[in-house]
């Protein structure tokens, strides 16, 4: 069965992501949000720089909702949630890496019922928060006994994420470090880090404490720091390490963590990436204790990340390979508690039917 797919922006995760649907085997790209009225009405593959497709880009949310589609893979800079609840009441799945990946006690009232009525699922994913955070430290944590302490951590160099707007006034990187103190990430962010505690921590079975703990801490340049965002001046936030953990009796028990540095010199503290450089890494304290290191995922230079960031990749391919699952799910908010195990494709050339 081929699922007919709508991608919503053609963002970093959105270009990837219409590549990674034109590719996959049970998939078929019928349509493509844009928010600029300068890419409206332009051929989708031109806007993602991989030559004409047949699709034109559009702005109208009326008719891409009108469209026949099973799914939308929904990925602007920041969720709307009153798009999201018309998506589902017209009949259309949702794929998301911006929020839903589990509900725990929050009040989805509306959305499992907007569910309900168009018979379709939302199911949130990604990396970080995403796999890392909750798929892999579940799969991993079925081979120890008396776990104490999951820990998912991302280490990136965040000059070569291509969203100049977002690293300067969303993140707040350049600016002093009492003006990236009033940083909305550790909200913005949390909404999905604290989800994934919440699955990990009912899954495994802690009994956690009410509240989450919080902290933000930041490294200055020393020296201007060249960046996608002009030089950082000396005593500019040039490093920002964001935590959220889950406490039992005050004691953390799950600790997600972004430590995201504009490279490693010239800053005070004097933080570094370490000898095993960026990466994710899942940690599992238990009898026998786990730890995963995730390389791949990171680009070989800053300009080759500015091109094509394989971070952002698979963030878009691991909501991309979840649809058709997502389409057979039955209706409500699915986690990767209620689907069965995703997986990718084979690559065309290697598949069934490519001789």
């Amino acid at each position: 069965m081929t699922y007919r797919v709508i991608q919503w922006a053609t963002g970093g995760v959105g270009r990837a992501a219409i590549e990674g649907i034109r590719s996959h085997p049970e998939l078929a790209l019928v349509g493509v949000w844009v928010h600029s009225p300068q890419k409206a009405g332009r051929d989708v593959g031109e806007i993602c720089g991989i030559g004409p497709i047949g699709i034109e880009a559009t702005n109208d949310v009326d008719a891409l909702l009108e469209t026949k589609a099973d799914c939308v893979l929904y990925s602007p800079i920041t969720a709307n949630k009153e798009q999201v609840l018309r998506m589902l009441e017209a009949g259309k799945n949702v794929v998301t890496p911006l929020n839903w990946f589990y509900p725990g006690g929050r009040d989805v009232a509306d959305l499992e019922t907007a569910c309900k009525r168009g018979n379709v699922s939302l199911h949130g994913t990604g990396i970080h928060p995403g796999g890392i955070t909750e798929r892999f430290p579940l799969m991993v944590s079925a081979l120890s006994r008396e776990i104490t302490h999951i820990r998912a951590e991302e280490f990136s160099d965040i000059r070569s994420y291509d969203a100049p707007r977002v690293v300067s006034d969303i993140m707040l990187f350049g600016k002093t470090p009492e003006e990236a103190a009033k940083s909305p990430m550790l909200k913005m962010l949390g909404g999905g880090f604290t989800q994934s505690i919440d699955m990990v921590a009912d899954a495994l079975g802690f009994d956690l404490d009410p509240e989450k703990r919080t902290r933000h801490e930041m490294a200055v340049a020393t020296s201007p720091i060249e960046s996608p965002i002009g030089p950082i001046p000396p005593g500019r936030v040039a490093a920002q390490r964001f935590t959220w953990e889950g406490t039992v009796r005050g004691e953390p028990v799950i600790t997600t963590r972004t430590n995201w540095f504009m490279g490693e010199r010239d800053l005070e503290p004097a933080w570094s990436f370490g000898p095993e450089g960026e990466r994710f890494e899942v940690e599992v304290t238990g009898d026998p204790s786990s730890k995963l290191i995730f390389h791949g995922w990171h680009p070989e230079s800053i300009e080759a990340g500015l091109r094509r960031n394989p971070g952002i990749v698979a963030t878009a391919i691991h909501c991309v390979s979840a649809i058709p699952a997502v389409c057979r799910a039955e209706p409500g908010i699915r986690t990767y508690l209620d689907l069965p195990l995703v997986s990718g494709r084979a690559a065309t050339s290697l598949s069934r039917g490519a001789r």
